[in-house]
Parts: C-alpha cells; structure tokens; sequence
C-alpha cells in the first residue's frame, strides 16, 4: 500500500494544526454501536449518539431498549506514526472514551482487523493496553494484512488466535445469533483481492449446515466480502462461494474494514457495512491513484469523515441508511 499521500500539519500547506486533526478523528473515526432487538439490527455511528464535548449521549437521543448490544472498531494501525496522523492510539483511547459513555454497556466488541501497523510486538502491547479500559465484555478479532507481515500471522493467532481454527477463523453464538469470523488477509499479495481459501470455505459450509433458516448471521472479517474496488484489492476473490452458504437465511449482516469509510450494501437477505478506521480515512474508490492515507484540505476534511446511522429490519429486509458529514452535524440530533 502506497503512503505518499498524507494530510499536511505542518501549517503550510492545509491550515490545519495536530490537535484540530486529532479533534476531527476523534470526532469521525470511532467504530459502529449495534443493537439487537426482537430481530432487528440497528446500527449507529457512535459519533452520531455520542456528544464530542461531554462524552455523554447527545440530547434528545433515546435508544431503543434492545436484547444486547455490541460494537465494531476497525483499523487502528498501532505503529502508525506518519502525518496523516502521528498518534493512532490517543484517537484510539478517543474511540474507547466513546465506548465508555454508551448508555448501556456493550456485551462485547468485535475488532475488524489491523490492529497493528508493522506486527510488532510493542505495537500488540499497546493495543491490549488501551482496550483494557474498554467497558465490554470480551473482544472478538480478526486479522487485518497488517496483522500477518512476515509469519503469515502466527504472532497474532499465538495473542488472538489460540481457541481459533486454521488462519483464525471461528464462530460462536449469543442470544441467539450466529456470528461467524473469516480471515482473507493470509497467503494474499500487498493490494490483492482477499482470498478466504479451501479449508476455510469448508469449514464454513459445515458449520452452518445445522443452523435453522430462521438464524440471525452475523459475518465479519477484515476485507469487504463484496466487490467494492478490486483494482485496489478491495474485494474477496472467492466472496461469492462463501456467500451462497448463506443464501438460505432470512438475516444475514456482514461487517468489514480494511477501506476505512463506511460503505453499505445490500443484496437479497444480505447486508454490508463497512467501517471507518480510527486510525485514517482513505480516498474513496477510484479517486486517488492509490489506496493510502489520505490528503485533503483542511476545510474538506468534515465533509470527508463522516458518521452513518444504519436501520437494519430482519423480516423486511430493508436498509435505511443516514450518511451526515461532519460538517453537517448539529449538536444535538433528533431523537430516534
């Protein structure tokens, strides 16, 4: 992945200082709050419901009482250091803040990848020492390319892996929905297309085999499982394979990262969403010559981090979706 396109904060070329950046990522980058209730997925950007200033849920916002709850953070990039923005971690700690003062506490977060930027060791130990001021219950991972440099992974499955199978992929169920994660980041060339592989397809198929129809699914992995711009390697090679053992449930949501903007899709009784990262934005497809962090003005940047309010309803199958820049966000938001 190309890097020569970075957000200035030097003062010369964007008129944008480090604390004015670090405000805006902390503001945009800051993972997905889901709530499940009575067959219904809802999902809100946190920065949506959650006030920059206090920390607290906005005014007028009433959540729905739910069966449980969960978050989703993605690519955080611990090792990073360039100047699309020199401290991932405090705009990481700035995510878990938002966490912290969710109204009911998440029953557990589910990290989409890149955890690390190099796969250091150092970088892993910075990364478990900030989640551990996360109030939720355990975290689920799944490998992002940045995760398996080098041993193809085997650091991170001996930190994250270790009740996992092959590369790291497992499921588990909870209050009656299956959530199921894939790895397509191992044995993939730099900007490739994410493969899942034989084994793991297989396994797949096996393990929803006795599921009932009627089974909420909730897939997750680092790359979309959808062809969102393969010349980037945005995309699964064989996505499609994968998604046709699904195909015979009613609900079926897929969560990834790895593009860091926040994306939706929907396709019969699946839906997609993808995350923004705490780390950095990058371009949207096909309007850089590269994939990389990003450079834009500074007075562009709220218009290019944004938040995303995602209503999910199992029976009707239908996706209404709330995309608001930062630059259109109010203080307070209406209640929903």
């Amino acid at each position: 992945m190309k890097n020569e396109n970075f957000i200035s904060l030097d003062g010369n070329d964007d008129g944008i200082d480090r604390a004015g950046f670090l405000k805006c990522m902390a503001w945009a980058g800051t993972g997905l709050f889901c709530l499940m209730s009575g067959g219904i997925l809802k999902t809100y950007g946190m920065s949506q419901i959650v006030d920059k200033a206090t920390g607290k849920l906005k005014d007028g916002i009433r959540l729905p009482k739910g069966d449980f709850s969960f978050v989703q953070i993605s690519d955080s990039h611990i090792g990073f250091n360039k100047a699309a923005n020199p401290d991932v971690l405090g705009t990481l700690q700035a995510a878990i803040s938002k966490i912290n003062a969710m109204p009911t506490t998440p029953s557990f977060m589910l990290h989409t990848g890149d955890l690390s930027h190099l796969a250091q060791a150092d970088e892993f130990d910075a990364l478990d020492q900030a989640l551990k001021s996360a109030k939720t219950g355990k975290i689920f991972y799944v490998p992002g390319e940045h995760d398996v440099l080098n041993d193809n992974g085997k650091q991170y499955l001996q930190r994250y892996g270790k009740e996992t199978k092959g590369d790291g992929w497992y499921s588990f169920d909870f209050n009656g929905i299956h959530f199921i994660g894939l790895v397509n980041v191992v044995n993939t060339a730099e900007g490739g297309l994410g493969v899942l592989g034989a084994d793991q397809l297989d396994w797949l198929q096996n393990d929803v085999k006795g599921l009932s129809a009627s089974t909420p699914i909730v897939v997750f992995a680092h790359i979309p499982l959808w062809s969102v711009y393969p010349q980037w390697g945005w995309g699964t090679r064989d996505s499609e394979q994968a998604l046709s053992y699904l195909k015979r449930f009613g609900s079926v949501s897929v969560l990834n990262g790895h593009i860091h903007q926040t994306l939706q899709k929907i396709e019969g009784n699946i839906t997609f969403h993808t995350a923004t990262s705490t780390a950095f934005p990058q371009p949207q497809p096909g309007s850089a010559p590269a994939a990389g962090p990003m450079k834009v003005p500074a007075d562009q940047l709220g218009k290019l981090l944004g938040i995303t309010s995602v209503n999910y309803v199992e029976h009707d199958h239908t996706l209404a979706v709330t995309d608001i820049a930062l630059s259109e966000v109010n203080e307070k938001q209406p209640a929903q």
